[in-house]
């Protein structure tokens, strides 16, 4: 009876998880991170971006404050889209490059709590502390640069915009610092 089966027609493929659908779950997860950490690190922004920074001495070259979400918003963007390039690549060590991404967004979180946060209690003394926080901040992208560059080219390009910010925010956090 057995005999008499054709066995050369294709048998129907197993369901598998499709990578198309890991690899979405994945750029969404990295999207949802990043701007969590983005929202927040808002959080201090916007309890005293009307108070005590609304009246503070700032560099001439500050640009509404409108930019800085609208800049934030794409940068958060190409950083997760850029650790995502990293996470795809299975063949190489993306350890240092992921814990450097981890790291940036420490860094992300620490920052606006930092100067903006801690401004009414530490005064002066939080803006120089701040400055330190993106000092190490801009550091710390660096080596993600360096970091996602040799495993995605793509992913280190996208990087440097996030770092070419920081260098920028860190002239008005030093600026601030001097004259405040």
């Amino acid at each position: 009876m057995l005999a008499n089966v054709d066995t050369s027609l294709p048998r129907p493929a197993l369901p598998v998880d499709r990578p198309w659908r890991r690899q979405s779950a994945a750029l969404l997860g990295f999207l949802t991170m990043s701007w969590c950490v983005s929202l927040l690190g808002s959080l201090p922004i916007r309890m005293n971006g009307d108070g005590w920074y609304a009246v503070a001495d700032k560099a001439p070259w500050t640009p509404p404050g409108w930019i800085f979400g609208s800049v934030w918003l794409v940068l958060y963007a190409a950083m997760a889209v850029a650790v995502w390039l990293v996470w795809r690549q299975r063949r190489v060590d993306r350890r240092p490059a992921l814990r450097a991404y981890g790291a940036l967004l420490l860094l992300n979180l620490a920052w606006p709590f930092t100067f903006f946060g801690l401004y009414p209690m530490l005064e002066t003394a939080a803006l120089w502390l701040a400055l330190l926080v993106i000092g190490g901040h801009a550091v710390t992208a660096t080596i993600a640069v360096l970091s996602f560059g040799p495993i995605s080219r793509t992913a280190g390009l996208l990087m440097l915009p996030y770092v070419s910010w920081l260098v920028f925010s860190a002239s008005l956090n030093l600026y601030a610092a001097v004259n405040n």
